[in-house]
């Protein structure tokens, strides 16, 4: 991806979210992964898929079942 596109996807999803935080790394080396974070926590990799002239992104969001809080912390939550 170019800079260009990294910071039209960055601007993007930091409205759609309502999160200035939300930031796009630079490529380190060509071929790597694009790494999507949220006050320098890592969220999820950005791909760039070109088919046939039609551009889109998407976004891969893995969550670790460890980082989920346990059901009772969200039943006690109202």
């Amino acid at each position: 991806m170019t800079p260009n596109e990294i910071a039209r996807v960055e601007a993007y999803l930091q409205a759609t979210f309502g999160n200035p935080k939300i930031t796009i790394e630079p490529i380190k080396k060509r071929g790597a992964p694009i790494e999507v974070t949220i006050g320098g926590e890592f969220i999820g990799v950005l791909h760039r898929d070109d088919d046939e002239g039609e551009i889109s992104y998407s976004l891969n969001i893995s969550i670790l079942e460890d980082d989920l809080p346990s059901l009772a912390g969200l039943t006690n939550r109202k």
